[in-house]
């Protein structure tokens, strides 16, 4: 086997920590590590927020009444127009229960023209001294009865007529189908979702934080959300507005922020995490604790296993130790640190070199 391809996939396991104490150490180089210390900054403070992306008009489809799905011309993924059909019911029965309604609304106007050209006789009758007043009386309140027996009728099959339309439902305005649960031949249930669709020009990013740190946020124009998951240029979005909700969470003492998310970003998705940093008011922050102040350390000693990120911080003895850590926002060639470093700590500018140390 070519010797320059053995040293290099040997180097190659090292950096993941695939080789121990059995790597030859003719193979390390004696070179002390490149350190730097992690950095303070007594800037204004900020804190970071973790949220998720969720859409605004969110729509969960249930029917208003029960019956066998028949049609499901649509899909989970689907991009839906407003007014397209979605869902189809069984609504044979209704249609003959419309059916027979309307037959009832033709008697019952039959029974009311002979009740009125009665009532008319009667009319011209009593005007002539042949009938009594009483006669008269009881064709008119025939005739009334009739008409309230026809109107009641043609209301009956309005409404049936009306819930006739409850076996299709449409799509209420242009989205995505998000889940599908059910399937052609089951049945529908009142108030069980059949599926959810939601608008993608419409989101929004949801994150808490601490009521103790309303007061102090800093919220304007430049704020920049996070979204891991998107490709590097696509990562920060400008939100178009920021709303602190009035209200606190009882049981975690949190506030929620919605903001607000231009439309038409390729990619976006409800579900998706995102990650933002939050300017702070320091007038009534005591910039001496360390708590409360920005650590940074190089860019190209911050990397990433998986879904860690970590560095290698160096202690007393010279030894690099691997350390998660939680970052935040990038700046210039500085990366924030949130958690997991002190200010002081040394950290290995180069994680390969770092890591092949710890296999001495």
């Amino acid at each position: 086997m070519n010797s320059k391809y053995f040293l290099k996939q040997m180097i190659v396991l090292a950096a993941y920590g695939l080789l121990g104490a059995s790597f030859s150490s003719s193979a390390q180089s004696s070179t002390p590590l490149a350190t730097v210390k992690v950095r303070a900054s007594e800037g204004d403070v900020t804190i970071s927020a973790d949220g998720v992306i969720e859409a605004i008009r969110s729509t969960a489809i249930a029917p208003q009444v029960a019956g066998e799905i028949t049609q499901l011309p649509v899909q989970a993924g689907d991009i839906v127009k407003q007014g397209q059909l979605l869902v189809r019911l069984d609504a044979r029965a209704a249609q003959q229960e419309f059916t027979a309604s309307k037959a009832q609304v033709d008697a019952a106007r039959a029974n009311l023209a002979v009740a009125e050209k009665d009532y008319e006789r009667q009319k011209l009758l009593f005007e002539k001294n042949y009938i009594s007043q009483a006669t008269l009386d009881r064709a008119q309140a025939q005739f009334k009865s009739a008409a309230a027996q026809a109107n009641s009728q043609i209301a009956q099959a309005n409404a049936i007529q009306t819930q006739s339309g409850f076996y299709t439902i449409s799509a209420p305005y242009n989205g995505v189908v998000a889940e599908m649960p059910s399937a052609v031949g089951e049945m529908a249930m009142p108030g069980r979702s059949i599926m959810t669709m939601y608008d993608p020009s419409s989101l929004r990013a949801i994150f808490t934080v601490p009521q103790t740190k309303v007061a102090n946020l800093k919220l304007s124009n430049d704020l920049s959300i996070e979204i891991p998951s998107m490709p590097a240029g696509q990562r920060f979005i400008t939100p178009k507005s920021v709303t602190v909700l009035p209200l606190s969470d009882a049981n975690t003492h949190t506030v929620q922020l919605r903001l607000e998310l231009p439309t038409k970003v390729k990619g976006l998705q409800p579900g998706m995490f995102a990650r933002i940093a939050l300017p702070l008011d320091g007038t009534n922050i005591n910039k001496t604790n360390n708590a409360e102040k920005r650590l940074y350390v190089p860019r190209s000693a911050l990397f990433r296993r998986a879904e860690m990120y970590a560095v290698y911080v160096v202690n007393a003895q010279g030894k690099a130790v691997l350390r998660q850590v939680k970052p935040g926002r990038v700046s210039d060639t500085e990366q924030e640190i949130l958690s997991g470093v002190a200010t002081g700590e040394l950290v290995a500018i180069d994680p390969l070199a770092a890591s092949l140390s710890t296999a001495k």
